[in-house]
């Protein structure tokens, strides 16, 4: 109502001193400018720059409800995580051996492996009060807001443990690379005046608070970090979560299907065979999608086919309806062909499928189903992977005289191993250090391991020309191929001794 008088009786009085002949122009120019400086403050304000409560207060939760069980694999990373929450319950074995409390628990590892899952659980299995935030919420143009943010990030979980009756509290910052990065020295900015009251906040934490507070932090940068915030005394644990093996991918995919109709021929233990490399996030996601398959066709049951082209999807995207002509057709499908062709002889049982059909930037491909989970590589294991990325250009060249653009990722792959091989130690040149070596002598042996290989690759494909004929035709027809139906035509052909890597 107050608005309402106030816009009415300012253009009146106006008026009235115009009709006694004040000149007005001076009160007008002053009313522009105090309106300006009005709605200039007033919209910081609406972003949060100049309030006394930060947007922390809007992400506090009361209570989650994930816990550690809901979280399939990574048992090192929740035992660690567990046995820094149990500091915040006993108390009393902290005093009695005279151990000062964890600070800060940094979880590092590649987006989508549960990171913020876990930062959940724990409050739940400590009963904490709990407040996340992400690091770009403390990012502002203004000197001081970041700073003033993490005060009230720090005062705001205190107060929600304080008003719900609790010992503890848990502050979870996401992204924390964005406000904890290396400091230049160069020049005081806003980042390292939010970073030097974290620190100090941080600093702040003793064993008598009451309630005790505990900052968890995730990241996939680490390497990006300041040192000062990843000292002793600042984040005492450095959990590293990382992507699951087979066993945890398991153990995932169970948790995701345990509330889905599954058909009997659904196999998690071979889904989670062939997925690897994938993040909880992703395995999520397999699950979901499949059972978005299974609706389309109105399916009672999720079946394998469902899981099958959910795996696809997430791992090449959807189909495409790029049209592609007859002869672009038949190249991308000897070209894929010669891929499954030498995997097959490689390593016996790897090949899915082959597929014609386009599924996002690809024209075709190839899913290879990995029969271990391996991380260390043998130069015998290289040179068989590379064969595997060469195959496809080699039958390009025998098939129709020269190779094509769709050979490129394939070659950088093949690239990167070669040059693996001979930064191992595993080459000719012996155990080398690239900073003290001519890079010309790197590239001649790159390019001689590469050539070796190509050779090799072209020999055995040669011997396989049944094959091309009797799986080109299926794919032309039914566009996809079954790992067992390729295999089944590969045993009427027994490959040449000489020819066996």
């Amino acid at each position: 109502m107050a608005k309402e008088i106030l816009f009415g009786a300012v253009p009146a009085v106006l008026i009235f001193m115009m009709f006694l002949g004040i000149n007005i122009g001076p009160f007008l120019l002053f009313g522009a400018v105090l309106a300006g400086i009005l709605f200039f403050f007033s919209r910081q304000t609406g972003m949060g720059g100049f309030k006394t409560r930060s947007k922390a207060g809007k992400h506090a939760v009361v209570k989650t409800d994930v816990q550690f069980s809901d979280i399939g694999g990574q048992e090192r990373a929740k035992r660690e995580l567990k046995e820094a929450l149990d500091f915040l319950i006993h108390k009393d074995s902290l005093e009695k051996y005279g151990i000062r409390p964890i600070k800060g628990v940094l979880l590092t590892g590649p987006p989508g492996t549960g990171k913020t899952l876990m930062a959940k659980a724990a409050a739940n299995y400590t009963n904490s009060a709990f407040v996340a935030a992400s690091g770009s919420q403390f990012v502002e143009m203004y000197v001081g807001v970041g700073a003033q943010r993490v005060r009230d990030l720090f005062r705001e979980v205190k107060q929600l443990a304080e008003r719900n009756g609790q010992d503890s509290g848990i502050i979870f910052i996401d992204e924390i690379d964005v406000i904890g990065g290396k400091r230049d020295g160069q020049q005081q900015r806003e980042y390292d005046q939010t970073l030097n009251q974290l620190l100090t906040e941080m600093d702040g934490i003793t064993t008598s608070d009451n309630p005790r507070i505990l900052l968890i932090a995730a990241t996939n940068r680490k390497d990006m970090l300041d040192s000062a915030l990843l000292r002793p005394g600042r984040f005492d644990r450095h959990i590293s979560v990382d992507l699951p093996d087979k066993k945890a991918r398991i153990q995932i995919l169970k948790i995701h299907t345990a509330n889905k109709p599954l058909a009997s021929d659904v196999n998690v233990e071979r889904i989670a065979q062939e997925t690897f490399g994938f993040s909880g996030a992703q395995l999520e996601s397999v699950a979901n999608e499949a059972a978005i398959y299974a609706m389309r066709e109105g399916a009672e049951k999720i079946t394998g086919q469902h899981f099958e082209l959910a795996v696809d999807k997430v791992m090449m995207g959807e189909k495409s309806d790029r049209e592609a002509s007859d002869e672009e057709k038949r190249r991308v499908a000897l070209h894929e062909l010669g891929h499954a062709i030498v995997s097959e002889r490689v390593r016996p049982g790897s090949v899915s499928q082959v597929t014609l059909s386009p599924r996002g930037q690809a024209l075709g491909y190839v899913r290879q189903n990995p029969m271990e989970d391996r991380y260390l590589y043998t130069k015998e294991a290289l040179e068989k992977q590379i064969m595997v990325c060469l195959g496809g250009a080699v039958a390009e060249e025998i098939y129709f005289g020269g190779r094509s653009t769709g050979s490129k990722n394939d070659f950088e792959q093949a690239l990167s191993m070669a040059q693996e091989i001979v930064q191992s130690g595993m080459s000719e040149l012996g155990i080398v250090h690239l900073q003290y070596i001519d890079k010309t002598q790197v590239h001649e042996e790159v390019n001689r391991i590469l050539e070796d290989l190509v050779e090799r690759t072209r020999k055995l494909l040669q011997a396989h020309d049944e094959v091309f004929a009797g799986s080109l035709r299926i794919l032309w027809d039914q566009e996809v191929l079954s790992g067992d139906s390729f295999r089944d035509m590969l045993k009427k052909i027994q490959p040449v001794e000489e020819l066996a890597v």
